[in-house]
């Protein structure tokens, strides 16, 4: 009678669900999810109940599985920026080399989530879903782009500047999708192609603010043929 007692109670705590369940431990467990089962899981009320927690602890955090998916792309931005705002040597830099240094941060943790990057963009037929995927890590890329301090050229017109200020922006998130493009094209040991891409464009997009663009553009455009034509 006290061994089956036992044996229930052990089952009643088995099935107790979790209290405590933050927005970390919801993203962790979906990102396994869908590594390990290929697909997204069929509702939230099952994804909840395999992990054991309530339902509604999800919607505490997320409205759908799509807005989790693009708020995992915004934990790898604020990672990454958090950890260069630590770095004194980070607050010293100029404009380039502070965005060299997020670029190599920021890619050095999609590394260690590329298995989920692959799967959720990588293989991503539909671009504007994938864009749209992306859409909250552009918010906070543009947002960063924009407190950069990047020399611009005095217009000494309103109009003009905000017209400036918005290409600066999309031009460089056009280039991080680029990157991004070339990081899951990479074959390289330790993704090291990326590094020197990295370095290039952003040693070309600063020379082109700077006009002084000819020879490092050339240099640049040597590379992409070299590495695209050998890919293929």
């Amino acid at each position: 009678m006290v061994k089956h007692c036992v044996s229930l109670l052990s089952k009643l705590i088995i099935m107790a669900k979790k209290k405590t369940v933050k927005q970390h431990d919801i993203v962790s467990a979906y990102m396994d999810y869908v590594l390990m089962h290929n697909q997204k899981p069929k509702s939230v009320y099952a994804f909840a109940k395999e992990n054991n927690f309530d339902e509604q602890i999800f919607y505490k955090f997320f409205g759908s599985f799509e807005a989790l998916e693009q708020s995992i792309f915004e934990i790898f931005f604020e990672n990454a920026h958090s950890a260069l705002e630590k770095s004194e040597d980070y607050k010293n830099f100029d404009a380039r080399n502070k965005l060299l240094s997020f670029y190599f941060t920021f890619f050095e943790i999609l590394t260690a989530n590329r298995s989920y990057v692959v799967h959720s963009i990588g293989q991503e037929k539909n671009q504007l879903k994938s864009l749209k995927m992306l859409s909250k890590l552009k918010k906070h890329f543009t947002n960063y782009i924009e407190h950069l301090d990047i020399n611009r050229i005095d217009l000494k017109q309103e109009k003009l500047e905000k017209i400036q200020n918005r290409s600066i922006k999309e031009s460089m998130w056009f280039q991080l999708l680029l990157t991004l493009k070339f990081w899951l094209d990479d074959t390289s040991p330790s993704f090291e192609k990326t590094d020197i891409y990295i370095e290039k464009s952003v040693k070309t997009s600063f020379d082109l603010l700077d006009t002084t663009p000819l020879q490092s553009l050339i240099d640049f455009g040597k590379f992409i043929y070299q590495e695209k034509f050998q890919m293929r």
